[in-house]
């Protein structure tokens, strides 16, 4: 995979992490520490379910049948669409931050990483390569999330932003997938 469509992917998955932690950023009560919490959480997450994703989808693929660009595609877009329909439904207060809430609040942003993993990471078959582009994702998020905790004191309306992180993650994957499939 190119470094381009890459970046694009890392991009649309940490964007929920992004709308979350602006909205973590903005509650007063949040010290730096689980600033550092919350970010550290998203892009490990973002990379542990990438990695397992590419290696389900290469043992698929190897042993089970391989997913044509098609299939692949079209469930990239499917994912993008489900991020859409969140954007619309999404009309929850900020989580409150009690013990626990960064493992998952992590894993609620990245659950849509494997599904990526599984469908387009697997074609690599290189393991190096797998591992460079799934730490890429984390890495990514990581900093996302970092730069959404250092925009969070100037940004008053978080809902707005939060909303729109859904919009532009769901149509980036969506135009991803169609691209897959057609092109």
């Amino acid at each position: 995979m190119d470094f381009y469509s890459l970046f694009l992917i890392a991009i649309a998955l940490s964007l929920d992490a992004f709308g979350v932690a602006l909205c973590i950023g903005l509650n007063n009560s949040v010290k730096i520490n689980d600033k550092v919490l919350f970010a550290s959480s998203f892009g490990f997450f973002q990379f542990l379910f990438s990695i397992i994703g590419a290696y389900a989808g290469f043992l698929f693929n190897r042993y089970v049948a391989s997913v044509p660009n098609i299939i692949g595609g079209a469930l990239i877009a499917i994912v993008g669409v489900m991020m859409l329909k969140e954007g619309f439904q999404s009309e929850e207060e900020c989580p409150l931050i009690k013990p626990g809430m960064s493992i998952i609040l992590g894993i609620s942003v990245s659950i849509d990483a494997m599904v990526i993993g599984f469908t387009i990471l697997n074609k690599v078959g290189d393991n190096f390569a797998i591992l460079q582009d799934t730490i890429f994702i984390g890495v990514v998020t990581l900093i996302i999330s970092s730069m959404a905790f250092l925009l969070a004191k100037y940004l008053k309306r978080i809902e707005i932003v939060s909303k729109y992180a859904d919009y532009i993650g769901g149509i980036i994957l969506v135009i991803f997938g169609v691209k897959m499939m057609f092109f």
